[in-house]
């Protein structure tokens, strides 16, 4: 596996060693020793997640706040999508910055978002299937949503035309507003 450091501290680009033939193709997805070997951080994955989304379906920015904050390690089955993640640490120097990636069935990458950094995607295509482990249990007391199309952060999330958005990301706010 090739282990790719973006410019978040921590927010890893995983490539996956590939074996292919005529008979399709086999990886290991997921390796305990190997994950915390590459990235250096202890995998405590306590739930699994999946979702299905439409072409142009933009989840995000979602967190959660401490002591419920959760690391993501993320892939798509099927499809593809434009994977961002944002440093929301007060503390960090790339504070406000951002990095996306296309994850897709083809090229089998997957994402390491540690906690302390919102996530969200778009779906590039028709019925994409995303999933991600996580570090810590979903608290509704905990979560919270940056707006997608903060204009601080600027995200060029590499897609044409308005997404489709939940009612519960519409109401996404600043990162301003959470304070640093």
């Amino acid at each position: 596996m090739k282990v790719i450091q973006t410019k978040l501290e921590g927010v890893c680009l995983l490539e996956p060693t590939v074996f292919s033939d005529s008979r399709g193709y086999f990886f290991e997805s997921f390796n305990d020793r190997k994950f915390e070997e590459l990235t250096g951080f202890p995998a405590q994955f306590v739930q699994d997640n999946q979702s299905m989304s439409a072409r142009g379906v933009l989840r995000g920015l979602h967190f959660q706040i401490s002591p419920k904050a959760q690391g993501k390690l993320v892939r798509v089955v099927k499809g593809a999508v434009f994977d961002v993640a944002v440093d929301i640490r007060s503390d960090s120097p790339t504070y406000g910055q951002w990095v996306g990636f296309e994850l897709s069935e083809f090229n089998h990458r997957q994402l390491w978002i540690p906690p302390g950094l919102a996530h969200g995607f778009v779906a590039l295509q028709d019925n994409t299937v995303f999933q991600y482990k996580v570090t810590e249990y979903w608290s509704k007391d905990h979560e919270r949503c940056i707006a997608w199309n903060d204009p601080d952060l600027g995200i060029d999330w590499q897609f044409e035309g308005e997404p489709m958005v939940s009612a519960k990301d519409v109401e996404g706010l600043s990162l301003a507003s959470f304070g640093r």
